[in-house]
């Protein structure tokens, strides 16, 4: 293991300044945590939100430019008298390198501290093909965007990463991932230190997507709930502003929920759990049936020129009004929506916010989750509740990602996990 430095010459540009994170005086790291999450204030705007008094939130930022923590970076809008300067993270922090990892997809990029993206790559990937291969990817990955942008290794001062199973925070390792042979046990965190002497955070994919959209938010939207149905399905829990997780990390396993007693058998050995019931590969296994039967004769167009139907092509099929295509995408909609239901009467969220690769296969399909939510809930949960998709889209998980590495660096002072 890399032994932990006190401190580390970072920056991004030609200058570079020794930062110390070890030594923060607890009012400099709330200011520090404020201005990450406000995405940049003035002074009195920090003052309030810190509820510090004026004097003491300056002392603070001035001690942190000092340090060269902070940046000044250009004047406000004037409310009337003198322009207050603009307050963000200064980018001699160093670099975030941040990973999103899916079922079947990669995403790399390396950002700034307040999370603009210099470099970013994205790919097909097979997280069955083991960690040995995906991850010998990342690093190669990491270090054709670090020579893009004239980045050397040293100044990756944190690193986050998503991946597509249960993950026990505190150890960031995998804990019987289905999808992810040969993962449990794996330490994501050690191969990456092999390289970079930098703390790295590994969590839930979903609980990223939910940690990029409470970015976005500025924490100002304190309980609501991310849903990714792609391969699979997952959901990510922000509870009073805090991603929560559980006792052990698996919270939010929506999944595996049962919408149908006798319904197909899940991976997990459970029968009827949405999961199974209407994720993307249930849309396409129904989508290849109703072609077999005789029920569609534009999805079995598709099936007898592809040998195989994708839930992207009973979506296409549904918009074009194919009506098999449509029961199938209001069936599957309904069947999340019912489990949502449980989750909304459950928690009580302001906001759910849809996102994956399978949720944009139609307008029906939001529109049936939305029905069979409002219908299935009880009246004063769904008073306020607000259901579309994630405004983030697929940049989600990969916000996230930054996001994670550099709250979670603050929370533990840069110490290595």
């Amino acid at each position: 293991m890399i032994e932990e430095p006190a401190a580390k010459t970072v920056g991004t540009g030609g200058d570079e300044t020794v930062v110390r994170w070890d030594d923060l005086a607890p009012a400099e790291l709330t200011v520090l945590e404020t201005i990450f999450w406000s995405a940049g204030v003035s002074r009195a705007e920090l003052a309030q939100l810190t509820d510090f008094s004026r004097s003491k939130a300056n002392a603070a930022v001035a001690a942190l430019i000092e340090r060269g923590m902070l940046d000044e970076t250009g004047p406000q809008a004037s409310s009337g008298g003198r322009r207050p300067e603009t307050l963000l993270l200064s980018r001699n922090l160093g670099v975030l390198a941040a990973i999103d990892l899916g079922a079947t997809s990669l995403d790399v990029a390396l950002m700034t501290p307040d999370l603009t993206v210099l470099a970013h790559h994205s790919e097909p990937a097979d997280v069955g093909a083991g960690p040995g291969i995906i991850l010998s990817r990342v690093r190669e990955v990491l270090r054709e965007l670090r020579t893009r942008c004239n980045i050397r290794r040293e100044q990756i001062f944190a690193i986050g990463m998503g991946a597509p199973g249960p993950v026990e925070f505190g150890s960031g390792l995998l804990v019987a991932p289905p999808i992810m042979p040969g993962w449990e046990g794996f330490s994501i965190r050690e191969y990456l230190r092999e390289e970079y002497a930098a703390p790295a955070y590994i969590d839930n994919d979903v609980n990223v997507m939910a940690m990029g959209e409470l970015w976005r938010t500025h924490r100002r939207v304190p309980n609501f709930i991310v849903v990714k149905i792609g391969t699979g399905i997952g959901c990510g829990i922000v509870c009073n502003g805090m991603i929560y997780r559980g006792a052990d990390g698996s919270a939010g396993d929506v999944g595996h929920i049962c919408v149908d007693p006798n319904g197909q058998r899940c991976h997990c050995g459970n029968q009827g759990c949405v999961e199974v019931m209407a994720a993307g590969p249930a849309i396409a296994r129904m989508g290849t049936e109703a072609a077999q039967a005789g029920q569609s004769q534009m999805l079995a167009d598709v099936l007898a020129d592809k040998g195989v139907i994708t839930p992207e092509e009973v979506g296409q099929a549904s918009r074009s009004g194919d009506n098999a295509a449509n029961a199938i995408i209001k069936l599957a909609g309904t069947l999340i929506g019912q489990m949502l239901a449980s989750a909304v009467n459950f928690f009580n969220p302001s906001q759910v916010f849809i996102c994956g690769g399978i949720s944009r296969i139609g307008p029906l399909f939001l529109a049936a989750i939305r029905q069979s939510v409002y219908h299935r809930s009880l009246a004063l949960s769904t008073r306020h509740l607000d259901i579309q998709y994630a405004p983030l889209g697929e940049r989600a998980g990969i916000i996230g990602a930054g996001a994670l590495a550099l709250h979670e660096t603050l929370r533990n002072r840069g110490r290595l996990p």
